[in-house]
């Protein structure tokens, strides 16, 4: 990586936007002042290591100095030195003041000789037989002494400079100092030969996969749209529920696209270092510039993007809001010439800064809903061709059984319904592996050996009928399809629709025969039991917000009228404001119960009309368990279920034993029933 700092910015090359030009030679002063300093240390060093006294040339001439017969030596007393000292390199000696020639001072002085290293043993035998008291001094020698005076101080220097070079080096964007490298962008850069994902596997989305597809054709022919005048859109936010396909088709993009395709999470920006979100921003749109034509991927941009000045911000110099103002400069600050494209992905669009949607920065919002009948439909085709299916599987009533599903949910759904053949050794996925997957995922798994009392079976039994009936007679509800008692997650009780079409909006028929069914189930378990019970909590639950929604949003109340008074989604503020009078408050909160009571007078008196039905529904359920839609529709004509339960099978399995037994002889009566045990006994309901 070249060093930005030693590097000089092309005239033709503006500078990148709120960020100050690095300054020349800047590392190269510091490398100055380094060397400077390490060198006045080793001047200091060398000073202090050099031997003080006189050098005597002469070999002789020394050893006549220290000869104890001449009585030249200065004797060693309490607090003076050896008078001789024997070093790796020299022989040092003090002589007595007045020695003529040689110290004709006061003071004793120090003379010394140089000896080679190699002979030191023979100076210390010559030593000894003129009887010399000496001193072996075994000190290294003075390039050693250096070494070990300076070498600690050279070692902080250089680990000095090395940081110091590193983070100017590395602080391209970042906020300097020694912590530059978290101003580097983490984004991951993907190829079209690294993705194996194309628009062939995104389904059920094909609007939405049109509109990003001419941003690949953007980009592979750029000169095809601006040939009348156009300019490449600049952004494209996929708005959507989450599991619908927006992260799916981003990837998608890459593996079509000629162009690095950088991609990056919003949170990945955040870190506890003020100024660190800001300069990733910089850096990855430094870096998609240099790499252009290219696209920008921002996952769940709303981490970083969402409104200023709302919500728990304390003002413009928030960490996250210094975020969002570099992607706003840098998406807004691209040449007319620049190709490349960000692309955006949240499901709170309703959050989002004003100023980051606006056309401009994100030119296209691309709404990536929950897909239909016909998409569930092509989405369940395209997971399914990874699994071996049953040829009486119906996609479409699957497809159908499946409203408000993502694509996500779905996928999950074709691998749920794989796992629990395999688990039951079949060969391949049938329907009833599909029914029991989209029950499983969407009210969890069945809990066949939960033991419950009687009264609470019968309870919920009766509970269940009531929706049931109620169902089966309104007009406007959906189809019943099947209804069980055996408990499935949170829930001891179940009853399932077949809607017949997909709804974008709610009609107040559908509504209020809804209404009625919810209120069906506490109505008919309290006729039975003559008590109330939990059980209700989830409809009266979904009762309350559907009347809310009459009311408060969808103004289906005769003395509101056409009003909305519900609080906007997108007030962030702590306490949220009512923007109506106490007295409407009051009408509200009679309204809503009023819409439940009817709904409950009416639910109440149609399970009193049909009691004998509702009876019959609950003592079937009682003894299967569950039953399907077309059981349904005989018991609400008045007629019976004859189908064998589990227990008149295991009766006829175990009458069946002792006739067949009778003509074999014990070794093959234990053949026989081995046999038997060995998959001849049915499966639980």
């Amino acid at each position: 990586m070249p060093d930005n700092d030693q590097t000089p910015t092309p005239p033709d090359q503006n500078p990148q936007p709120g960020k100050p030009a690095p300054p020349k030679g800047g590392s190269r002063g510091i490398m100055s002042w380094v060397f400077i300093l390490g060198l006045m240390i080793v001047l200091f060093a060398v000073m202090q290591s050099t031997t003080p006294g006189r050098e005597i040339d002469s070999r002789n001439h020394f050893f006549s100095l220290i000869d104890p017969a001449n009585g030249h030596l200065y004797e060693a007393t309490l607090g003076n030195p050896d008078p001789v000292i024997v070093k790796s390199d020299r022989i040092t000696a003090m002589i007595k003041p007045g020695t003529a020639g040689d110290n004709p001072g006061t003071e004793p002085a120090m003379v010394w000789y140089k000896i080679d290293a190699g002979n030191r043993h023979v100076t210390l035998e010559r030593l000894d037989k003129m009887g010399v008291d000496f001193k072996a001094d075994t000190a290294q020698s003075i390039w050693t002494q250096l070494l070990l005076t300076i070498g600690p101080f050279l070692l902080l220097l250089l680990l000095i400079w090395f940081l110091i070079a590193r983070s100017m080096r590395g602080a391209g964007g970042g906020p300097g100092g020694m912590l530059g490298s978290f101003g580097k962008s983490r984004h991951r850069i993907s190829t079209k030969e690294a993705s194996k994902i194309r628009f062939t596997d995104v389904a059920g989305i094909d609007e939405a996969k049109d509109e990003v597809f001419e941003i690949v054709e953007f980009l592979k022919n750029p000169k095809r749209f601006q040939r009348l005048g156009g300019r490449i859109p600049r952004g494209i936010l996929l708005v959507g529920p989450p599991g619908c396909g927006k992260t799916l088709l981003a990837k998608a993009i890459a593996g079509e696209a000629d162009c690095p395709f950088f991609s990056i999470s919003g949170s990945d920006f955040v870190e506890m270092f003020v100024g660190v979100g800001a300069s990733r921003v910089r850096d990855l749109f430094k870096q998609a510039k240099e790499n252009s034509p290219c696209i920008i991927f921002l996952d769940e941009i709303d981490a970083v993007g969402r409104r200023r000045g709302s919500g728990f911000s304390s003002g413009g110099n928030d960490e996250r809001e210094q975020t969002l103002n570099a992607i706003l400069v840098e998406m807004d600050g691209f040449d007319a010439t620049d190709q490349v494209i960000v692309v955006a992905a949240t499901n709170r669009s309703d959050v989002l800064d004003p100023a980051l949607t606006r056309p401009g920065r994100f030119d296209r919002q691309v709404p990536v809903s929950l897909p239909d009948v016909e998409g569930r439909l092509k989405i369940l085709k395209v997971h399914a061709e990874a699994i071996t299916m049953s040829p009486d599987v119906d996609m479409q009533r699957v497809a159908r059984g499946t409203p408000m599903f993502s694509g996500a949910d779905l996928a999950a759904l074709i691998n749920e319904a794989a796992i629990i053949a395999t688990l039951e050794n079949k060969d391949a996925v049938d329907q009833l592996d599909f029914e029991e997957a989209r029950d499983k995922i969407k009210f969890g798994r069945a809990s066949k050996s939960r033991r419950i009392e009687e009264e609470e079976r019968i309870a919920t039994a009766y509970h269940e009928a009531g929706h049931t009936a109620v169902q089966a007679m309104l007009e406007h509800a959906d189809p019943v399809h099947k209804v069980t008692i055996i408990p499935r997650g949170q829930a001891m009780g179940a009853t399932f629709s077949l809607p017949e079409k997909d709804r974008y909006g709610y009609g107040r028929n559908f509504i209020e025969a809804t209404l009625r069914v919810l209120c069906a189930g506490r109505i008919a378990e309290q006729r039975r039991t003559n008590d109330v019970s939990s059980g209700a909590s989830m409809d009266i639950q979904m009762a309350t917000a559907y009347a809310k929604h009459m009311v408060l949003e969808w103004g289906m109340s005769s003395r509101l009228g056409f009003i909305r008074y519900s609080s906007d989604d997108g007030n962030e503020s702590l306490i949220p404001e009512k923007e109506y009078s106490p007295e409407t408050a009051r009408i509200i909160d009679e309204e809503i119960k009023q819409i439940i009571d009817a709904a409950y007078t009416d639910a109440e008196r149609m399970v009193t009309e049909r009691w004998d039905t509702v009876t019959s529904i609950a003592e079937a359920l009682l003894k299967y368990e569950s039953l399907q839609s077309n059981e349904v529709e005989t018991l609400m004509a008045g007629g019976t279920i004859n189908r064998p339960t589990i227990t008149d099978l295991l009766d006829a399995e175990s009458d069946a034993s002792p006739s067949a037994s009778s003509s074999q002889s014990p070794a093959d009566k234990k053949t026989s029933v081995d046999d038997a045990d060995d998959g001849l006994l049915p499966a639980p309901a």
